[in-house]
């Protein structure tokens, strides 16, 4: 392989509390795309992962740590990150969890979708060739249904808006309106994958195996759902009732 693979690329890892996987996902990053860079944004996690993280920084190079003074959501994370490789002048800018369930060796198929020209690249689990390992039922069926409720009131084409695991071009990121975003969670994804969709962006969804977190905890919550779940409503609302804008 070669040690380019990723170079003009950041990969953002948001975590709290994630001690227990932190170590293995930077390092199945770097043993898959060595030529990325990698940004750590921790929300002051109690378990010590910020710590952790910095000292794998000190240790690595192309490794950066941001500290947030507490737990501030997954979306304002990304959002931070993008702005990070906006500025920094990162041609790609990675989505991916710390906890294990998104694989380091699924990266590389990604990247290429997104060098191929697709502005947006979701790793997808609803699609030809994507499975899931390890969810009971019933989270499988939140899914499901959260996404194809989502592709419903959106009119949507795209088969797995939530999906966390991306790689977008940052060209396409800053023509967004990062600062009208304020979703997390499911939410988050969905309103940026189908902004980009409504704008124009090319996307690929690329199948891949999403595994069930391998330590820690899940932060999914019935309020992450019902705000998902809100917003998705709210959009589908105002895409078939524009508001008038006074003559």
């Amino acid at each position: 392989m070669s040690g380019n693979l990723g170079a003009g690329s950041l990969v953002i890892l948001p975590t709290y509390d994630e001690r227990e996987t932190l170590p293995a996902t930077i390092a199945g990053v770097r043993e898959h795309l060595p030529g990325a860079d990698i940004l750590v944004i921790d929300d002051a996690s109690p378990d010590g992962t910020g710590v952790l993280a910095d000292a794998i920084a000190a240790e690595s190079t192309g490794v950066a740590v941001q500290h947030r003074g507490g737990k501030l959501g997954l979306g304002t994370a990304y959002l931070q990150g993008f702005r990070h490789a906006i500025d920094h002048g990162y041609r790609f800018a990675i989505e991916m969890d710390s906890d294990g369930s998104h694989r380091p060796r699924d990266l590389p198929a990604l990247l290429v979708a997104a060098e191929d020209g697709a502005g947006l690249a979701i790793g997808a689990r609803w699609v030809p060739g994507g499975e899931i390992v390890g969810w009971p039922r019933y989270r499988r069926c939140i899914s499901r249904t959260g996404t194809g409720v989502a592709r419903v009131a959106l009119r949507s084409q795209l088969h797995d808006l939530t999906s966390g695991f991306r790689v977008i071009d940052t060209a396409w990121l800053a023509r967004l309106d990062l600062e009208s975003i304020d979703s997390q969670g499911y939410g988050f994804q969905v309103e940026t994958a189908w902004r980009l969709e409504t704008m124009g962006c090319p996307i690929a969804e690329v199948p891949i195996v999403f595994v069930e977190r391998a330590g820690g905890r899940s932060k999914m919550s019935s309020a992450i759902v019902l705000e998902a779940l809100y917003g998705v409503l709210r959009w589908g609302w105002r895409l078939r009732f524009p508001r008038r804008e006074p003559a």
